[in-house]
């Protein structure tokens, strides 16, 4: 059985081809830039990888040079190989609690909930719906960046709102992130030998990074809220900030409110304290240099991340295992070091040499020392075999 994993970002769309009898990866790349001058896709087979610049104005042409790809490297014959498709989807809502097979119900909810994503859902649904048209008959499944965390208790997320503007708008904390959260945690709870209760805090951190606090795994809270803009500070987002500063902002700088979203998702985070780039790479290099809104960028982050564990371990009653994942906890010893680091007394001792080896980089690694009472780990995600392993689920 193959099936194909499509995950469409507002001007990205990544793939996987999975062939299910060994989970194993027979073709895998993405299309960047979707939509602007430069876009481009990167496409690997085996130990294969080419470089396409063209002119991708949509998804959907995107989606047919993707498919026309397959065909050309000799990975399928003929797209009827090609079992299910799985779509991760930004935003289920409270429709959605569990991944589901995509009919035409399926695709009008979806379209009821784009105002949630407004950014991701309209890509999201044109590879669907062209998925559909394509591979005739076949099954498409969409697994939902928000369906783990809908096992959140409603103290954790209801806003301090008007109980009726819930009722009457759905405006809460969703989260997202969650198949690589599941993913995750599931390996974590396995790397505990399994125990049948358990308590883990997953730290996804990238471009865009969350955290949660799993029980049992299951997930009680999350970092993100009604979208991926609350929570940790990121590569251009804000994080938490008092709305009521935005406001102020709003009127300082002459905004309207989509000015200021923008603003607050674009040109904040990383990017907006360092004055340096989003990418946390340029700017450790660039602290390293001495930069000093570099080295505050750094500390802010993992001050504010230091603070969301502290308060899952909290929520928690406690903690067994701390997993790091993403782009930048998967990678970056130092963001790891300076988030652990005076965390003794909660029973984290961080190993330096191992959190510093190649073993720690990109790799399935325990990095906090033997006697440490809670188990710090690596683990790198894979959000696309989560995809994979709940549509051939369903089908």
């Amino acid at each position: 059985m193959k099936i194909l994993v499509v995950n469409a970002g507002s001007s990205s769309l990544k793939y996987q081809l999975i062939d299910m009898a060994d989970e194993s990866v027979i073709a895998s790349g993405g299309f960047e830039m979707i939509g602007q001058a430069g876009s481009f896709a990167k496409h690997n087979v085996g130990d294969d990888s080419k470089k396409v610049v063209e002119d991708y104005k949509d998804h959907n042409v995107a989606l047919k040079a993707l498919i026309a790809h397959l065909k050309e490297s000799g990975v399928v014959k003929d797209e009827r190989e090609i079992s299910a498709i799985g779509h991760r989807v930004l935003h289920g809502g409270e429709d959605f609690d569990r991944s589901v097979l995509i009919d035409d119900e399926v695709i009008a909810t979806l379209k009821k909930n784009i105002e949630l994503g407004p950014l991701h859902m309209p890509a999201n649904i044109s590879c669907i719906e062209l998925c559909r048209e394509v591979f005739k008959g076949k099954p498409n499944v969409a697994v939902f960046d928000t369906s783990f965390h809908m096992t959140m208790p409603k103290k954790a997320y209801m806003y301090a709102i008007d109980y009726r503007d819930y009722e009457n708008y759905k405006v809460r904390k969703y989260g997202f992130h969650g198949t690589s959260h599941k993913y995750v945690s599931q390996e974590a709870i396995k790397m505990l030998g399994a125990p049948e209760h358990s308590k883990v805090i997953v730290c996804h951190l990238g471009n865009g990074s969350s955290i949660s606090a799993v029980k049992d795994g299951k997930s009680v809270d999350t970092s993100m809220g009604l979208t991926p803009l609350e929570g940790l500070m990121m590569g251009t987002r804000s994080g938490d900030i008092d709305p009521a500063a935005v406001q102020f902002l709003m009127k300082k700088k002459g905004m309207d409110i989509d000015e200021i979203l923008t603003y607050l998702n674009k040109r904040c985070g990383f990017l907006g304290i360092s004055g340096v780039a989003s990418d946390s790479r340029k700017v450790t290099e660039a602290a390293a240099n001495g930069n000093e809104r570099a080295i505050l960028t750094l500390e802010m982050t993992a001050y504010r991340i230091k603070k969301y564990i502290g308060s899952y371990i909290a929520a928690l009653n406690g903690v067994d295992c701390i997993a790091f994942t993403g782009g930048i906890g998967e990678h970056s010893h130092e963001t790891r070091g300076d988030i652990l680091r005076d965390m003794e007394f909660l029973g984290i001792k961080l190993d330096e040499k191992v959190n510093e080896s190649k073993d720690a980089f990109g790799k399935r690694c325990v990095i906090s020392t033997p006697d440490s009472k809670v188990k710090v780990v690596v683990i790198p995600t894979n959000e696309e075999l989560v995809i994979a392993r709940e549509t051939k689920e369903l089908i």
